[in-house]
């Protein structure tokens, strides 16, 4: 298995504002502005997460591509493994997959909902790690199945599997079975704190060693009007502007450092709707620049 990425930052290409055709553009400029990670999700009915990032890494050299999440009740486990392993070994160490329960009542919506979302995600993912570690799996629970189940071209090193999570329960699961945790965004830092404390507990209560890959979306502007572009969408909580990040990129990079003292691994800074992909991106690659010396880690 690869081993846990260094503390970094990356952002975000959303399916929201964006079509998938904007994709391959938005990924170079991200790559050409010296950001390390550019982070995508699937949400019903928008982009296939797997098509979108092997496009992504198709057309960029070095740029790492996440998942940050794919649900799993839309797919059987060795179907995502198949996923993740093809696009691992075509581009080896560049993607970050993720996945979760999903949207129940898009769930629903499709006919997979599962009558416990724990359940299924403590099912899948040692399943999906084992598979992508190259191993036969045979396993007979609620939602999981295999008998005799092998990936033919299994990835050379396994990826660090992601589980997205947010109430105390889900993160306790994520940390005991996932590699890494993604936090959503609009949470302050000491929220943020209090989640990585919960999935590195559970993880270390599982008996696993380590720690768990940290990342953490945060909704982020930069220029003179950035708080109130940034908390816009929070007008229903008096403390929104502790939930997002604003300013100038020194203001910025020392937020970051905040969520990092915090225990976060990966700030992915999330870009409001309304923002030119190109300029976010270059800020982006400039708050990682300014990061060491606003007391980050480097």
């Amino acid at each position: 298995m690869q081993s846990r990425p260094m503390s970094r930052i990356g952002t975000i290409f959303s399916p929201y504002p964006h079509p998938p055709e904007q994709l391959r553009d938005a990924a170079r400029a991200a790559e050409d502005a010296g950001v390390e990670e550019l982070w995508l999700w699937e949400d019903c009915f928008r982009s296939s997460a797997w098509a979108a990032a092997a496009a992504a890494l198709a057309v960029t050299d070095h740029l790492r591509i996440g998942v940050g999440i794919s649900p799993f009740p839309l797919r059987n486990v060795a179907a995502s493994a198949m996923e993740v392993a093809t696009i691992e070994r075509m581009f080896p160490g560049r993607l970050l997959p993720g996945f979760g329960h999903g949207v129940q009542d898009w769930m629903r919506q499709v006919g997979a909902k599962a009558a416990s979302p724990l359940t299924l995600m403590r099912e899948q993912l040692p399943a999906l790690r084992e598979l992508l570690a190259g191993k036969r799996v045979s396993t007979e629970g609620r939602y999981v199945r295999l008998r005799d189940v092998a990936l033919d071209w299994p990835p050379a090193t396994a990826p660090l599997v992601y589980a997205a999570a947010e109430g105390p329960k889900t993160l306790a699961a994520a940390g005991e079975a996932a590699d890494g945790v993604v936090l959503d965004s609009r949470h302050t830092v000491d929220e943020v704190a209090a989640a990585v404390q919960t999935v590195q507990a559970a993880r270390h209560a599982a008996g696993r060693e380590g720690r768990a890959d940290i990342v953490a979306y945060v909704l982020t502007a930069f220029g003179p009007d950035a708080r109130e572009r940034a908390t816009a969408s929070l007008s229903d909580r008096p403390d929104a502007a502790d939930r997002v990040l604003a300013g100038s990129v020194s203001e910025v990079a020392e937020g970051v450092a905040r969520f990092q003292a915090a225990g976060v691994d990966d700030v992915v800074l999330l870009p409001t709707d309304d923002v030119d992909l190109a300029a976010f991106f270059s800020a982006v690659g400039q708050v990682a620049v300014a990061v060491p010396d606003a007391g980050g880690v480097a």
